[in-house]
């Protein structure tokens, strides 16, 4: 019997990134610690504050152990704790998720995969490079590209969303929580299945 096969006895670890500091709070770049804490406000789960800014909330839902952990580095460099804390919890990559941002969804999109590569995210970058692997599961929160082309991607990211994104980015958040709930119930392929049909650019 392979990992992958063997029922997950431990606690599953999501990972919400993010840059800290209330300046960069409600920014795109953000967007997958924010869509963590909408999962966290929905089961009335409480973060507690580690010594090293990073924050973490535990909850018992459906029976399974879940850690929601937004890290207190900046994004850059997301695996110094993410590398640490998977260590620590037994190295069961099926037993962790990562929650980010990503320019090339329409906002409001997600989508769910077992692997892959950093596609650019600096923050992806650093976790593959921390855990020697890309073989984790990522969930992806679209904030979409820069309407104006001559916007630096980068300032992009780093930008707050616009009254006009709320409703979209609301639906967003809505629909990763509700992923990362049927993926906590029922695995990665039923979220698949169920949440990567779901939204277009026409929507």
């Amino acid at each position: 019997m392979t990992e992958q096969e063997r029922p997950a006895t431990g606690p599953l670890l999501i990972f919400g990134l993010r840059n800290p500091t209330a300046r960069y709070a409600n920014t795109r770049h953000n967007a997958g610690a924010m869509a963590v804490q909408h999962l966290a406000k929905r089961h009335d789960i409480e973060f507690q504050q580690r010594s090293n800014g990073t924050v973490v909330g535990r909850g018992d839902l459906w029976g399974r152990d879940v850690r929601l952990i937004l890290p207190g580095t900046y994004m850059n460099v997301s695996g110094d704790v993410v590398g640490p804390l998977v260590r620590r919890f037994g190295r069961r990559l099926d037993s962790i998720l990562i929650v980010i941002d990503e320019m090339d969804l329409p906002l409001g999109i997600v989508r769910l995969r077992p692997y892959g590569s950093a596609g650019g995210h600096n923050g992806m970058k650093s976790i593959i490079s921390a855990l020697g692997t890309q073989e984790f599961p990522r969930l992806r929160i679209g904030v979409g590209r820069p309407e104006n082309g001559g916007i630096d991607p980068i300032q992009h990211v780093l930008a707050r969303f616009r009254p006009d994104e709320q409703k979209r980015l609301d639906e967003g958040l809505d629909r990763a929580a509700d992923c990362m709930e049927l993926l906590i119930q029922s695995g990665i392929n039923e979220a698949m299945n169920e949440f990567n049909g779901l939204g277009s650019i026409e929507d």
